[in-house]
């Protein structure tokens, strides 16, 4: 992990961003060289997304220069930085769901010859850049349907197509599994030793040190602080990050009463995309699912709540058959799901907060069948208070940071009581402060006597919250484990069986 060239390929200096009287990027100063990986890191909010869109061309700064191999660059669209070779892959999903993988990978830059699009070139191209990444997708295939990991790895397959010098990825793993993490950074890498820069955004600060050659810290719209080197404790880093000392991430866990709230009997996917589930889940207890990308845990959380059919089984609430048809039946019995993708499966993002709120709280906001404003305001005050959402009632769900829009998820469904909580990677793309006030719901839940299920690709948490974990493999249940006997080496042997 060397740099390259003595000269920066890319400059930025005294960068500034306003929107109005408000500024989110502020006196920016920062280089990037030829074969090296930066790890920008900061809170949500600290404007990390703000400098990647500055320079992949999305955002125009309000004042500031910057230098692209020692030329004056200034893109005013992604089209014109891509033409430039600066690529950036989003953390939220760009894919348009009815084209096929290839045209995605493609799309705006298709390869034509005698004025058609070339489309043997176009899905042998795209081949490559799924088989890099082990992916093991027909290119003409549709990308509706497939998992969220598999159109991140599409997403990340499209920029390895552009050639570019560099790279800015954002939260490129936030919805990869230990191995498709390892393909991502055998790519990395091999860029690195060919000459490209990369961005590297990602609140797991774990894979920051074994990827990373230095760090630059953001809060609050300015760069904080700069190391030459990623090998740092992980709590150097947090404290830069969040300027102030870090306190324990993981409270101790509380003992589970011995009341089985949720139990699972021989459940299979309707799909098979998960067989013969055997699990009970105690009164104020935090039960663990773990296992590699495609082991079936969405597909078994979301079967739990009615959003995708049952084979066979059955699903018992208190001893109660409960087995659920649909997300209603579950609701009506006090199981509710926080999905992994908020902003497509969680919220109406171009509707405020508290209209969000009330949409799964019809109950509490109308009066003899009547919707009233005045109780949607007043009963989503309440609940953006107690799970401390920084925002207002009128605000735009978009608006909000991810951390925020999360809590508004967690806030619709708390608001209903339930007496089970699916939680499916609720940390997903999460700043670290933001996953510690996440943390602390959790753990409130949980001395409420809620019973908890929380499904999470980030094997330090899943290992951190919970009180036992299940371990799926290739669909199949590989075992549950004690959180007394669970670590990172025997989670992965029952995960790779």
């Amino acid at each position: 992990m060397t740099v390259m060239t003595k000269s920066p390929i890319l400059t930025l200096r005294g960068v500034c961003k306003s929107y109005g009287l408000t500024e989110v990027l502020h006196d920016m100063d920062l280089d990037i060289y030829a074969g090296e990986v930066v790890a920008l890191l900061g809170e949500n909010g600290a404007g990390k997304s703000t400098v990647s869109n500055v320079i992949s061309g999305t955002v125009l700064p309000s004042a500031g220069d910057m230098t692209w191999q020692g030329a004056r660059y200034a893109p005013a669209n992604p089209r014109e930085a891509i033409d430039l070779g600066v690529g950036m892959i989003h953390q939220e999903l760009l894919l348009l769901p009815n084209l096929s993988v290839a045209e995605n990978i493609f799309v705006g830059r298709y390869p034509m010859s005698g004025g058609r699009v070339d489309r043997r070139k176009m899905e042998e191209e795209a081949y490559k850049g799924l088989d890099r990444l082990g992916l093991e997708i027909s290119p003409r295939r549709a990308v509706e349907g497939l998992s969220t990991a598999n159109q991140q790895l599409i997403e990340i397959a499209k920029a390895l197509t552009l050639n570019a010098k560099l790279l800015i990825l954002d939260e490129p793993t936030a919805t990869l599994g230990v191995d498709e993490t390892r393909l991502l950074f055998d790519q990395i890498d091999r860029l690195r030793s060919e000459g490209v820069g990369i961005v590297y955004i990602s609140h797991r600060l774990e894979e920051i040190k074994k990827i990373a050659d230095r760090i630059v810290v953001m809060r609050d719209g300015e760069k904080v602080r700069e190391f030459d080197t990623a090998d740092l404790p992980v709590r150097t880093i947090v404290e830069a990050m969040v300027g102030r000392p870090l306190e324990k991430m993981f409270p101790p866990l509380a003992e589970p009463a011995q009341e089985i709230v949720l139990k699972v009997q021989g459940l299979s996917a309707a799909n098979g995309r998960f067989s013969d589930v055997n699990f009970e889940v105690k009164k104020g207890e935090i039960f663990g699912i773990a296992g590699l990308v495609g082991a079936g845990r969405t597909d078994l959380v979301r079967a739990i709540a009615g959003a995708d059919p049952i084979g066979s089984g059955a699903v018992l609430l208190d001893g109660r058959d409960v087995t659920p048809k649909s997300p209603e039946d579950a609701i009506v019995n006090g199981i509710v799901l926080v999905p992994e993708d908020r902003k497509l499966q969680g919220l109406v993002l171009d509707h405020s907060i508290e209209e969000n709120i009330a949409y799964s709280n019809r109950e509490s906001v109308a009066q003899s069948g009547w919707v009233s404003r005045a109780r949607i305001r007043d009963f989503a005050a309440r609940n953006i208070q107690q799970f401390g959402v920084k925002g207002i009632g009128p605000q735009i769900a978009d608006e909000l940071s991810g951390g925020n829009q999360q809590k508004v998820v967690i806030a619709k469904w708390l608001a209903r009581n339930p007496r089970v909580v699916l939680l499916d990677e609720p940390t997903r793309g999460i700043d670290v402060g933001a996953r510690s006030s996440i943390y602390e719901i959790i753990y409130a839940l949980a001395q409420q006597g809620v019973a908890v299920v929380l499904v999470s690709s980030d094997l330090e948490e899943v290992l951190g919250v919970s009180n036992r974990i299940l371990v799926m493999a290739a669909g199949e249940q590989a075992g549950i484990l004690d959180h007394t006997e669970a670590n990172d080496v025997s989670v992965m042997e029952l995960a790779t069986r």
